[in-house]
Order: structure tokens, then sequence, then C-alpha cells
């Protein structure tokens, strides 16, 4: 043991590669979520006691869905990057790591596809 080198230390504990992309798209979608974030707080203000049927015909318009989707998608994406990071800072038990982050992506996935499917029948009329 003590006559390994600090790389052959290191090797196996995590790609060095990763860090920077990982760090990069989380704050693209913080970015994008600025813009979204506050075109969904204006649209809310100006739909204040609106009937159920002004409420869909503004999400049936093809804009509104498209930038619902992409508030819902990068949402999502973000909260599961934070999540991601978290869990690598803060659980240092290696499968339970794993298991929590795969549980995240998979109910982030679930949740955009649903929310995904949701806009599109009220945007399509269905």
């Amino acid at each position: 043991m003590g006559l390994r080198t600090p790389l052959s230390r290191a090797r196996g504990l995590g790609s060095a590669k990763d860090g920077t992309h990982h760090w990069w798209i989380q704050r693209i979608t913080a970015i994008a979520l600025v813009p979204l974030s506050l075109w969904f707080v204006a649209s809310m203000v100006g739909l204040a006691g609106a009937d159920h049927a002004a409420v869909t015909a503004w999400l049936a318009h093809p804009a509104v869905a498209v930038l619902m989707v992409l508030l819902v998608a990068a949402t999502l994406h973000h909260a599961q990057l934070g999540l991601q990071t978290m869990y690598e800072d803060y659980i240092h038990l290696h499968w339970l790591k794993i298991v929590a982050d795969l549980t995240t992506k998979m109910a982030s996935l679930a949740l955009g596809v649903a929310a995904a499917f949701a806009v599109l029948k009220i945007a399509l009329g269905g």
C-alpha cells in the first residue's frame, strides 16, 4: 500500500471528465429557468380569477404549450442534477447513492412524460 502512487489510489473513485459537463448543464438549465419562470408567473398573474375554459384556451395556444413543456423539462432536469450533486456529496454508501440517483432519474422522467402528455392533451383538444 505504501508503494502506490497518488494516481493509482485515485483510480476508480470517479471520472474527472463528468464534473464540468454536469456543472455547465446545471448552469444552462438555471439560466433557462429565469425567463421561463418569469413568463409563467406573469401568465398566472394575468390569469388570476379566470375560469377553467380561459385557462384551457390559454394552454391550448401552441406557443404556450411549447413554453410550458420547456418549463417542466428544464425544472425537472435542473432538480435532478441538483439532487444528484447532493447524493454525491452526502451519501457515502455506493449502492445507496446509485439507488437514490436512479430513483430520482426515473421519477423525473415519469413526471416529465406525464406533464408533457397533460399539456399536449389540453393543447390538442383531447
